[in-house]
């Protein structure tokens, strides 16, 4: 008689966190889930095999994936945080507003010599302990939550242009010169683009659109034809093979690693272009590894993956009922669409080569656990469908 308060005690414990785990899952995209999940473990395979030769100089074979894995873990713990909170919060004009205040901070910060952290000639990255974070990272997020808040406003009528759509590319431009600064041109551009995309879900004309886009065409060939290394560059990009000994190596090499790959590839792990060949082939140009251990076969399975994300993404943004979530969705999923494009078409030749990493493959701790915090937020959102 004495035991069974005790066993029903226990039994109702169990089945309370059960209850509690079940809540924080439940409902969610299991398309999107299933995405992220092969998405995070093919990248991580993918960033030990294009970096186990050169991390052997610093920190042993496993070193870079250590620190990705770290990263993945703090993205973890702000996944089960976010997973238990209502994604409207972050409508709230206090939350809202610190992130992107956070981040502007923190980019002025980063453009002050002595503070922001160089490397390979660029000023992106604030060190916090033995922790360097980029700054971008946050922003561009911290940006999209703006958006979706100001476009769900019942008074916000993107259809006229100086008094609803313009007012909107004022934060976002201030946000693009302050990166510009480091220099990094393609995470600045990508959140135009991404701006650009959320106005025009919201309704704004055509002829609008057209506007603003001929106008960041301009400002972008003007930066790029304002200094003689950034015209270097995108000759290089039309050409790579005609400056293989200075700005067309990159991109030759990494050309050279895809024809290696063939159909099937050399196999994981078997490429050569690794081997100190190819620069930084754990972060911006990763996907060639992709094509050279795992050819063109390879190549499209990894960019069906992002397919595949990017359309339970969307799927999530278009069948939520509220106006806020369903911006949010829409822009979390355009950022990382256009990052996937972006790093894509500059490894194959298709664009000069910027510093723009691969979603889920590159290495970057911070970067990581800030992606894994936003994919959070989307998976919170397909909630709203139930």
């Amino acid at each position: 008689m004495t035991l069974r308060p005790a066993i029903g005690a226990k039994e109702t414990r169990i089945g309370a966190g059960r209850d509690a785990k079940q809540s924080m899952f439940a409902g969610i995209d299991k398309g999107l889930a299933l995405t992220t999940a092969l998405l995070l473990v093919t990248g991580l395979a993918t960033l030990y095999a294009a970096s186990y030769y050169n991390a052997q100089d610093h920190g042993g074979a496993f070193s870079e994936v250590l620190s990705q894995l770290f990263g993945v873990g703090v993205g973890a713990a702000a996944m089960i945080v976010i997973l238990r909170m209502d994604y409207r919060l972050l409508a709230k004009p206090w939350l809202c507003g610190g992130l992107l205040a956070v981040s502007l901070v923190m980019l002025a910060l980063v453009a002050i010599p002595g503070i922001g952290k160089m490397l390979n000639g660029s000023r992106r990255w604030l060190r916090l302990g033995p922790v360097s974070f980029q700054p971008s990272e946050l922003a561009k997020y911290a940006m999209i939550i703006y958006l979706a808040r100001a476009l769900s406003q019942k008074r916000r009528d993107v259809t006229r242009f100086f008094l609803g759509l313009a007012p909107l590319f004022v934060l976002p431009g201030i946000v693009f010169m302050l990166i510009l600064m480091q220099p990094n041109l393609s995470t600045a551009g990508s959140i135009l683009i991404v701006t650009a995309v959320m106005v025009m879900i919201a309704g704004a004309r055509w002829r609008h659109l057209g506007l603003v886009g001929a106008a960041g065409m301009a400002l972008g060939t003007f930066y790029a034809l304002s200094e003689d290394y950034r015209r270097a560059r995108l000759m290089s990009f039309r050409h790579p093979f005609d400056f293989m000994t200075n700005e067309g190596y990159q991109l030759s090499q990494s050309l050279l690693a895809f024809g290696s790959g063939g159909l099937f590839g050399m196999g994981p792990g078997m490429g050569r272009q690794k081997f100190a060949f190819l620069p930084y082939p754990e972060s911006d140009f990763i996907f060639a590894v992709v094509g050279e251990d795992l050819g063109w076969v390879g190549c499209m399975a990894v960019l069906a993956l992002f397919g595949a994300f990017l359309f339970f993404g969307l799927r999530v943004a278009m069948n939520c009922p509220e106006r806020f979530g369903a911006m949010l969705a829409g822009g979390i999923t355009c950022m990382i669409g256009v990052q996937c494009v972006l790093n894509v078409a500059v490894v194959i030749g298709m664009m000069p080569t910027t510093g723009l990493p691969l979603p889920f493959f590159s290495a970057g701790g911070t970067s990581v656990s800030i992606l894994m915090a936003a994919v959070s937020v989307l998976m919170n959102i397909s909630r709203s469908e139930q």
